[in-house]
This record gives structure tokens, C-alpha cells and sequence, in this order.
């Protein structure tokens, strides 16, 4: 066996394992944010640029940070929809609208995985399309090694290898976003369902999903700094 048909051989088997490796293994939390340093300057090197002070009825400009005890502060929504449907855009515009309706909500977006066989079938696609590629490229050699004559349907593969090859790839990528697809976009808010596109069948409205969410915080009556909501 030369050193390409190890490769071709190889190669899906080091992927397959460290695919699987990744699906059990925990993810660390992410690092706390690093704050800027704060850089203190001299008064006495601005005092002749500094602008005179302003009437204080001047200053009264509505603020874009969340204020304290707004309905959206110390809330969370959470999004869970499927990466391979093509449905990241719908996601990031129900994120502007929720953040626009109750300013300081957060809205966390994450991938609704498949059930945990089709993610192990999702992961053995790659390698059955490498083996077929390297029992095209290499099965003259591969055969008798283990003991076989190539069969007659092997020579039909040969005879057309690269129309084998594309064949190949695109039906295997077509299986593989079929087995990671999940048609999902669940939206809960605190842990609480609130919508759910599996039970639905359907997405939901922008305005649909702004009044529900709006109810759930209107009947929680809490804020996020502990004060209660008038």
C-alpha cells in the first residue's frame, strides 16, 4: 500500500474519532470579559481645553443604555434553531426586535442539535465517502490485499470515477444536512417556552413573539436589578 492509499485510508478514520471525541467532551465556560484599564489623566492638561459647563436642562438627552428597573434588565431569551435549515437570518432579526422592544434584555442564540443517533450517522457520512473514494482510486491494490478479486461492479465504477467521485460528495453532503437538520426555532424566555416551531409548525410573528414575551414579563412583575415592576 503506497503512501496515498494510506491517506485516503487514514484520513476519515482520524476525523471520525475526533468528530465523536468532540461530541462527549464538555465545553469549558468562557472566559470572564477583560476590562479596559483606565487611563487617568492630569487635570491640569486639559483645564484650557475643557469646554465651560453646559445649563444641566441641556443635557436631558434620552439615553441608549438600559435604565435600571426597565422591563428587560436581568432577563434572558434564548434561541435554539437549526444552523443547517438557513435559519441564522430569521434568528438575528427577532435578536434586533426583542432588543429594540425591552431595551437591556439579552437574547442568546445557539443550534438546536439533532437527536444523538443522527449526529453519529451525520459523522460516519465523511467517512463512507472517503472510503469510496479511495476503493476507486486504489481498489486494484486494496482488493488483493485482503484476499478479494475486484468485483464487477467496481471496474463500472472505475470506468466512470469522476462522475463516481461528484456523485459521491454531493450526495453524501445532501444525507449528511438531512440528518443535521431539525426545522427548530424554539424560543424561551428564563428557561420557559415560550414558542415553539416543532409544536407549531409554522414561525413565529415579530409582533406575535414581542406580546408574548411581553406578558411573560409583565406577569413575572420582577426586574432584573430585584425591584418590582409598576
Amino acid at each position: 500500500m503506497d503512501r496515498a492509499q494510506i491517506v485516503l485510508l487514514g484520513l476519515p478514520l482520524f476525523l471520525f474519532c475526533f468528530d465523536v471525541l468532540n461530541l462527549f467532551t464538555l465545553r469549558p465556560p468562557p472566559p470572564p470579559p477583560h476590562k479596559a484599564p483606565h487611563h487617568h489623566h492630569h487635570h491640569h492638561d486639559h483645564l484650557q481645553n475643557k469646554p465651560p459647563p453646559l445649563p444641566k436642562d441641556t443635557l436631558d438627552f434620552p439615553s441608549q443604555k438600559p435604565i435600571a428597573g426597565a422591563l428587560g434588565v436581568g432577563n434572558t431569551v434564548k434561541i435554539s434553531f437549526c444552523t443547517s435549515c438557513s435559519y441564522k437570518g430569521t434568528a438575528v432579526t427577532m435578536t434586533k426586535m426583542l432588543e429594540a422592544a425591552y431595551p437591556g434584555i439579552e437574547v442568546v442564540l445557539s443550534n438546536y442539535p439533532p437527536a444523538l443517533p443522527k449526529r453519529l450517522l451525520s459523522k460516519l457520512v465523511p467517512v463512507v465517502q472517503f472510503g469510496i473514494f479511495g476503493i476507486v482510486m486504489g481498489g486494484e491494490q486494496l482488493f488483493p490485499m485482503v484476499g478479494m478479486v475486484p468485483p464487477p461492479w467496481f471496474y463500472s465504477l472505475r470506468a466512470n470515477r469522476f462522475g463516481t467521485m461528484a456523485s459521491t460528495w454531493l450526495l453524501g453532503n445532501a444525507l449528511q444536512s438531512f440528518l443535521q437538520g431539525t426545522g427548530a426555532f424554539e424560543v424561551s424566555l428564563n428557561d420557559e417556552l415560550i414558542f415553539s416551531k416543532l409544536q407549531e409548525g409554522r414561525f413565529p410573528g415579530e409582533i406575535e413573539l414581542r406580546d408574548a414575551i411581553g406578558r411573560k414579563l409583565v406577569n413575572s412583575g420582577i426586574t432584573g436589578d430585584g425591584a418590582l415592576w409598576t
